[in-house]
């Protein structure tokens, strides 16, 4: 890879103190990972070449949000032809939708996904009525089995995602195997329906296979328009809240981090990804502002990517997800809690892989904050 090989985005950053939306080229050199920024209206330099680690070639796609130096950027479009055509070329988006048999592994799965290179830009547990079933089952209803596919597909919940990577729809289909799952036991083993589906219905996962369905489909499960699509299955009742930090989003610790959860006993009954702007997180933070020291951090941290809400389950959920949890420097739970989530995944105070309840009385306001208020 080339020293001075570089990659130029158009990019936004919302300006909280002037309520201006300001514009700049970013400049990505991944021989080095350095980053460089032009204001456009202003035709100047923004930051000089600079190192930066945390960045990385596949976190630059047209839509998505980029943390640089605590501005939180959306890429709007390709800078240069050179960076549309070595980048835009195939990157393509799909489905990845998870069904009612396979909902327990969710995290193996997400794991499959992530060690295949697909970045999850949207993803959401969601309960289908019998209307959303028949819209996304339409090109079925000639067959026989039509009636027992629309009775499993809402018989429970779902996980939908919006997947991403060059050639994601037939990398996605690969992925998945043969419809029948006994079929692909025999003739592509280590597929994803091998694994975990039972027959040609209940068959664990699902894919579109042209870029018309998936459009179809995506529109139907993250409609454009902004609606929030099928309802998520968030019951509000002995819950406590966990949030997947931005930076174990972006490491691709979700997979093992839901198969944690779900090992240690907790019942994952909600969950969805959100891109939070920093309004939203402080509001949401209020409790510890003015109360722990690295308040500002925390904040920088949750809207420097996507983060996963979830909704957990259990008698007495806050106390006990807490303690599973571990000690919110992962230094000392690795001393004292080893088995906890942040003494596993967790690398800093504040990039300590997750965020849970607190208080007792503040489960159920979290889990509200996210289902209720955020995904409306």
């Amino acid at each position: 890879m080339s020293h001075s090989e570089r990659f130029v985005f158009i990019a936004e950053w919302y300006d909280p103190n002037a309520s201006l939306l300001r514009r700049y080229e970013l400049l990505f050199y991944p021989g080095d990972g350095s980053v460089e920024m032009h204001d456009v209206k202003n035709h100047r330099t923004f930051l000089k070449r600079t190192k930066y680690d945390s960045l990385h070639l596949e976190d630059l796609f047209i839509g998505n949000k980029v943390n640089v130096f605590s501005r939180q950027l959306v890429l709007i479009d390709y800078g240069d032809q050179y960076t549309a055509r070595q980048l835009g070329s195939r990157k393509e988006k799909t489905l990845a939708l998870i069904k009612p048999d396979a909902i327990s592994k969710a995290g193996e799965i997400i794991e499959i996904i992530n060690k295949a290179g697909f970045t999850i830009t949207k993803l959401k547990m969601m309960m289908l009525s019998r209307k959303e079933a028949l819209d996304f089952h339409v090109d079925h209803q000639s067959r026989p089995f039509f009636n027992e596919l629309i009775q499993f597909i809402t018989s429970g919940p779902v996980i939908a995602m919006e997947i991403l990577r060059d050639d994601a729809i037939c990398e996605w289909k690969t992925l998945l195997g043969p419809a029948n799952s006994g079929v692909a036991r025999t003739d592509a083993s280590g597929s994803i329906r091998a694994l975990f589906g039972t027959d040609g219905i209940r068959n664990a996962a699902h894919g579109p296979d042209s870029f018309a369905s998936a459009a179809r489909e995506m529109e139907l499960f993250f409609p454009s328009s902004g609606g929030c699509g099928p309802a998520n299955t968030a019951k509000f009742t002995n819950c406590t809240c966990c949030i997947v930090k931005p930076h174990a989003i972006s490491e691709g610790l979700l997979g093992k981090i839901l198969m944690a959860i779900r090992d240690a006993g907790f019942e994952i009954s909600a969950m969805q990804m959100f891109n939070m702007d920093r309004l939203n997180v402080e509001e949401f933070y209020e409790v510890y502002k003015g109360v722990v020291t690295e308040y500002h951090d925390m904040v920088t941290e949750m809207y420097s990517g996507p983060c996963v809400a979830m909704e957990i389950q259990q008698n007495n959920a806050t106390k006990t997800f807490r303690e599973f949890c571990g000690p919110a420097d992962p230094e000392i739970a690795r001393h004292l809690r080893p088995g906890t989530l942040r003494a596993i995944f967790g690398k800093t105070k504040i990039q300590n892989a997750v965020h849970c309840t607190d208080l007792p009385e503040d489960g159920l306001l979290e889990v509200q904050y996210f289902f209720k208020i955020l995904d409306n």
